[in-house]
């Protein structure tokens, strides 16, 4: 009963951690899903059990960004629909292929996810309102990579929500915590809907979600307010260095180097 505990405890700190990282730099499953492996969870198995649980960050962070999610229907419901679409297909290829290879694609996935936040970026910020001026190419290409952002969610997701931030960049008229939250809605909603598909597939251990999704709403909830004072950037170096150390952790593990 106390080893439980002590394991309830543990998750519980994990997700709030994860829960904070994933709203403030979209990269939860880089802290969360190596902690349910070191557990002895097979790595599909670890995956799903971290998307069920991610379905509780998105209650925190769309309860704590009502303020920036407000008066940006339209925009939602381009992003939404693409990111579902994409969501559905790439939970359904998740089971359509080996636990081995999955084990061997993760790390070049958390390699590319470190990269990314690593490569200084300009994520711009315009009046709102501000008139766009961009070829009609640019958003057809946009809405192609949220479909495909969509799909990777499905699939795995570690640092979806980089990549999906990197799209809004180019697209979105807002400041940077509007369109973060706009990230954090569709991803959220992404997550909700894989782990419905997820459950129709595998077995869901339980006694790991629900301390893991308890710090994965507290720490959606504070997220939101932390992106309002801290600098982006700040935060996604540190992560990216984790996450360049756990790549090289799990290509070690997968290829046996």
């Amino acid at each position: 009963m106390l080893a439980f505990m002590m394991l309830s405890l543990v998750l519980v700190v994990v997700g709030i951690i994860a829960g904070i990282v994933s709203t403030a730099a979209g990269l939860a499953s880089l802290v969360s899903y190596p902690v349910l492996l070191l557990l002895g969870l097979p790595p599909v198995t670890a995956n799903v059990t971290n998307t069920f649980a991610l379905v509780f960050t998105g209650v925190g962070a769309v309860a704590s960004s009502q303020r920036e999610l407000r008066g940006h229907g339209r925009e939602l419901r381009v992003l939404i629909p693409l990111t579902l679409a994409g969501c559905i297909a790439g939970a359904l290829l998740l089971f359509a292929i080996p636990a081995a290879t999955f084990a061997k694609v993760v790390p070049f996935f958390i390699l590319v996810a470190a990269i990314l936040v690593l490569i200084p970026r300009h994520l711009h910020v315009q009046t709102p309102g501000q008139p766009a001026s961009r070829a009609w190419w640019v958003t057809a290409f946009a809405w192609l990579g949220i479909f495909l952002v969509g799909g990777y969610t499905g699939y795995f997701g570690a640092a979806g929500g980089v990549l999906m931030l990197s799209i809004l960049s180019m697209i979105s008229n807002a400041p940077f915590t509007v369109y973060n939250a706009q990230k954090n809605l569709a991803l959220g909603l992404a997550n909700l809907v894989s782990a419905i598909v997820y459950a129709t597939q595998a077995t869901i251990h339980w006694r790991y979600v629900l301390p893991l999704g308890i710090g994965f709403l507290i720490g959606g909830i504070l997220g939101p307010k932390i992106v309002r004072h801290v600098p982006a950037r700040l935060l996604k170096v540190l992560i990216g260095i984790g996450a360049l150390i756990l790549a090289a952790s799990l290509f070690k593990s997968a290829y046996g180097l």
